[in-house]
């Protein structure tokens, strides 16, 4: 039977397209299903801020009326603009173990960026660096996180055989936590907080956090700059942002460093491990789905590192021993044995040396793929 290939044009198909996953990797040990809420405020035109400077198209690849797959194609004019690369994305891309899904989901896309006059098609990629990113090629045995893309181990496979190649990769490590501070870190951390004449800040609720929050997103725009992909947040995107994550962070897990005067210059976002949590939600907050990630926010054994940034005016100079000596501190005090580093750039040297107090194992790579099309 042949494969049909329908666009997304109705909140059913886009019902559809969010469902598919949660078929796809029923019971699955190591998927981490995200919540169907999220999906839909992300892939809404109406709800997404994104959509000020983007265009998306949406696919559902069927089999005998069955949907077996679904691909994303995004239009990001900011990237274009920015980094002068003629390339459509492509995301929330799912398909059952068929070369010819893929295929024909691929098409729709690569048609679209010719069309558009693109050069290349390349992802899996969302609207943000902040989105899901990077296909799994290594650690198909290990639980997915709350930030990252669980997939098939034929899903590289196949984007391979369909001419597409490695543009970047990202790697992932599993810390094995202490059972104390590291000596040396403690007094690597305190020597550069007194020569840097900074401090940590104290912290004791969400909405001392939330304060900070536009500091906290300018940084992440001036140090992930360069990064690959990424593009600046916009203050609409900012708010969102703030509104959907920051009221129930936990204090301790966020610790910030300031300077002389107050003001932010360096933080971490970090939070017990949700992943077994959503696994028993299945992608819903109800009935149940909110009192597990409840109690897994209060009795947890791994944590999960989800953003680390300093200013360019004081990186270089060990403020990231701070940050991990704080970390490490609020680990041990929630009696967590693991940590989960959640994807780094390959060639992010200064992201790695954070794992050198560690026992740290690099356990997966994910992928960002690219096919360059024909003039």
């Amino acid at each position: 039977m042949d494969i049909v290939v329908k666009e997304v044009i109705d909140a059913k198909d886009l019902k559809k397209f969010i469902n598919f996953p949660y078929q796809l990797y029923k019971n699955h040990p190591y998927y981490v299903p995200p919540l169907r809420f999220d999906e839909e405020q992300t892939l809404r035109k109406d709800k997404n801020p994104s959509f000020d400077y983007c265009k998306a198209r949406y696919w559902l690849a069927y089999k005998n009326n069955k949907v077996v797959g679904r691909i994303a194609a995004i239009l990001n004019q900011s990237y274009i603009e920015k980094w002068g690369n003629q390339y459509l994305r492509f995301g929330w891309i799912d398909f059952e173990e068929d070369i010819n899904i893929p295929k024909s989901l691929l098409a729709q896309v690569e048609q679209w960026a010719a069309d558009l006059g693109l050069k290349a098609v390349h992802g899996p990629m969302g609207f943000t660096d902040l989105d899901h990113e990077g296909m799994l090629i290594e650690g198909f045995d290990q639980l997915g996180t709350l930030a990252t893309i669980y997939n098939y181990p034929y899903y590289p496979k196949f984007m391979e055989e369909l001419g597409y190649s490695k543009d970047v990769d990202w790697v992932e490590y599993k810390i094995t936590l202490p059972t104390e501070v590291p000596e040396k870190l403690e007094k690597i951390a305190s020597i550069v907080q007194r020569r840097n004449n900074v401090q940590v800040a104290q912290i004791k609720s969400a909405k001392e956090i939330k304060k900070y929050a536009s500091d906290i997103f300018d940084l992440i725009n001036s140090t992930y700059s360069e990064l690959y992909g990424v593009v600046p947040l916009t203050e609409k995107q900012i708010k969102t942002y703030t509104n959907q994550y920051f009221s129930f962070i936990k204090p301790d897990f966020v610790p910030l460093v300031l300077d002389s005067s107050g003001k932010l210059i360096a933080f971490a976002v970090s939070m017990p491990s949700l992943s077994k949590a959503l696994q028993k939600a299945k992608g819903s907050l109800f009935p149940f789905g909110f009192m597990y990630i409840l109690q897994a926010m209060r009795k947890n054994s791994m944590g999960d590192l989800y953003l680390v940034g300093v200013a360019k005016a004081y990186q270089g100079k060990g403020i990231n021993a701070i940050l991990m000596h704080e970390l490490t501190k609020t680990y041990l005090k929630y009696k967590l044995k693991y940590a989960e580093s959640n994807p780094e750039l390959e060639h992010n040297k200064s992201v790695q040396a954070l794992w050198e107090y560690y026992d740290a194992t690099q356990h997966k790579r994910r992928r960002c793929f690219i096919k360059h099309l024909n003039s």
